[in-house]
């Protein structure tokens, strides 16, 4: 099946629902279903974007930004998963309590506003993933457009350029919280550090990163054919004191590079806990 069928089916998907609230992130799977939800319904497709401490600022004003340019209506709402202990001491299912948050904020509005669905940006790849927020969603009756369908992650991108939008190779950007080690407790201010980490490195070029962060340690990841480049053209001094002001005591080079869900190696069984 082409990735024309498969768009073909999601918007015939959306032409049945007649109504949707969309869960939306801004990053490139929730917009994708944004931008195909408002094609085919208009105003009766609605994005909703939670602002919380572990979103950075600059991808809630990217979420903005797109959905502008979508056309698409779009809301925010506060989630408070922060204020939840079975958030912040960040077990292996911190995120089935950050998406339970997420989706008894958006439900009671769904029903509220006359949406008789309530959709998210997962897709096919994601569920053979460690991905226990999809559990809190399905439990609250949430669908996922993609993953019925079957579009795969590089699909997604594939049918973004296919409609044109200028994001379709933006990098994936999971929320902050994802940079802790399960067991370490997650706070606002090591969300804010290591937001400013990234940031810093974003304005020195570099896009596909992440810095993860374990007690007062800030570990750098890369794609492993960057490191060579990074280590020549970067000030090491300078970063290290950058990094120290945010708040880290010591800064260090991942050399094995960027891998998404590192973190959840250390889980030999994730796949079964979901």
């Amino acid at each position: 099946m082409t990735v024309q069928d498969k768009l073909q089916q999601l918007q015939t998907l959306f032409a049945q629902m007649e109504r949707a609230l969309i869960a939306y992130s801004g990053g490139i799977d929730s917009t994708l279903v944004a931008k195909v939800a408002f094609d085919v319904l208009g105003y009766k497709a609605l994005a909703i974007t939670a602002n919380s401490p572990s979103l950075l600022p600059e991808d809630f004003e990217d979420a903005q930004v797109q959905a502008a340019d979508i056309g698409i209506s779009h809301e925010v709402v506060a989630t408070h998963e922060m204020d939840n202990p079975n958030y912040t001491t960040n077990p292996v299912n911190r995120c089935y309590f950050c998406k339970s948050e997420l989706y008894d904020a958006l439900k009671p509005l769904a029903s509220e506003w006359g949406y008789a669905y309530v959709v998210d940006g997962v897709n096919a790849d994601d569920l053979q993933d460690y991905r226990p927020g999809i559990r809190a969603a399905k439990e609250r009756g949430t669908r996922s457009p993609l993953a019925e369908v079957g579009i795969t992650k590089l699909e997604v991108r594939e049918i973004s350029k296919l409609l044109g939008l200028p994001w379709w190779d933006k990098p994936a950007q999971p929320c902050l919280s994802s940079r802790f080690p399960y067991g370490e407790e997650i706070t606002v201010e090591k969300l804010r550090r290591v937001g400013q980490a990234e940031r810093y490195l974003r304005h020195l070029g570099w896009s596909t990163l992440r810095v993860r962060s374990q007690a007062d340690t800030a570990r750098i990841e890369l794609p492993a054919a960057e490191i060579p480049t990074f280590i020549q053209n970067t000030d090491l001094a300078e970063l290290v004191e950058a990094f120290k002001g945010y708040g880290f005591t010591y800064v260090t080079l991942d050399l094995e590079g960027f891998v998404s869900g590192k973190l959840n190696q250390e889980l030999p069984f994730a796949s079964s806990m979901s």
